[in-house]
């Protein structure tokens, strides 16, 4: 077996950069002729996380004023993100099929727009707006939102994939990351704060979301022009030779590796448990905002929109201070981890992080305390446990 040889650094002229990529050498290792591209990438992502922001905490609102007979809304929820996770492995292999028929850049343009297109139809369907009350609206839209992160959220990553060589992806993509947890972070809190100042009411947040979506369709356009564009789909394929990888030969290769299988295992747990310290997180908000109603004195209608606002106001609170936290642990510790702990180190902290967390919970089970240690989880798990 060969020994490896070290690759050494690529000089390059450096008079050759742009201001803008000189600004950008502060964060990452910007080439000449690479400005353009990252900048785009970076605000599109920026932008589909705030989207998935506004969206994200409103599905908490709404699953918290629906009902199913026989169920707690824990229950509910929780049998809600279970049928979520059945309802993306046909989503999932039917949108794999579109990849290999349309264009990259044709591809996401028609799925954002699918997406959109679904968010107006939420939007006039919502309880006590347009209409009266459509059954398990609440329960649908929850399943949406999970749909949604495939088409456009996931499909951003496999475009940044495709569209960066190796090399290039491991210069800049960390950057274009740290664009998805700002705009994560953006998203949240402006909706927290419009929601809770009444500026915006949370039957109007979907239109909201419409905007930077339909920027990010402008933004994936130039990107992929800028970089030649790709006019016919591509067909990936296993590394060292032409077979198209289907999800037989990636289980084959997960359960015939014992490394991989016991990542999976473990990942299963860890999300396993951060599920259910998310379910509390609900059950206690819910608590709370029942002692609300009832010091309040508020009845009928009334009830259902403080519990959906209250909901999707803490919620949107909530995601900002996960998403702030993880910028900074992206930013600061992930690399620092890695060099001086390595993978083991990384790949650890987020089990140890979450015993000790709900550990705490289970002995002091106040919101407060709930809020606090579901956020370490979760910033941890988006931060370093991502890396």
């Amino acid at each position: 077996m060969s020994a490896t040889v070290p690759i050494a650094p690529i000089e390059f002229d450096r008079s050759r950069l742009s201001r803008v990529e000189r600004a950008l050498r502060l964060f990452t290792d910007v080439r000449p002729g690479e400005g353009r591209t990252a900048l785009l990438m970076f605000a599109n992502v920026f932008l589909i996380l705030c989207a998935y922001y506004f969206i994200k905490p409103l599905r908490e609102g709404w699953i918290a004023v629906s009902g199913v007979a026989g169920l707690s809304k824990l229950e509910l929820r929780a049998y809600t993100a279970f049928g979520q996770s059945l309802l993306l492995i046909p989503v999932v292999a039917g949108y794999g099929r579109l990849v290999g028929r349309w264009p990259r850049a044709v591809l996401i343009e028609r799925a954002t727009l699918f997406c959109m297109a679904n968010m107006l139809v939420f939007w006039a369907l919502q309880p006590k707006f347009l209409v009266s009350q459509v059954p398990y609206i609440g329960i649908a839209f929850y399943l949406w939102v999970g749909m949604f992160a495939v088409f456009v959220v996931a499909q951003f990553w496999a475009f940044a994939a495709d569209l960066y060589s190796e090399e290039r992806g491991n210069r800049l993509l960390p950057m274009v990351a740290i664009g998805a947890t700002a705009g994560a972070a953006v998203g949240s809190l402006l909706l927290e704060k419009l929601v809770s100042s009444g500026a915006v009411p949370t039957h109007h947040v979907l239109l909201m979301a419409l905007v930077p979506l339909a920027a990010s369709i402008w933004l994936t356009r130039r990107a992929d022009v800028t970089e030649g564009g790709v006019a016919e789909p591509r067909h990936h394929v296993i590394a060292g030779g032409s077979a198209a990888v289907d999800r037989r030969g990636a289980l084959r290769l997960v359960f015939g590796t014992r490394y991989l299988l016991v990542i999976g295992l473990i990942m299963l747990i860890t999300n396993w448990a951060k599920t259910n310290g998310e379910n509390q997180l609900f059950q206690v908000v819910q608590e709370t905002l029942q002692g609300q109603v009832q010091a309040q004195g508020l009845t009928g209608d009334a009830v259902k929109t403080f519990v959906k606002e209250g909901t999707t106001a803490f919620f949107g609170g909530f995601y900002f201070w996960v998403n702030a936290i993880a910028l900074a642990l992206q930013a600061i510790v992930a690399s620092r981890i890695l060099k001086y702990g390595g993978f083991s180190a990384l790949f650890l902290l987020l089990p140890v992080i979450a015993l000790l967390s709900y550990s705490l919970m289970v002995i002091l089970p106040l919101l407060a305390v709930v809020r606090t240690t579901q956020a370490a989880v979760n910033a941890t798990d988006y931060s370093i446990n991502n890396t």
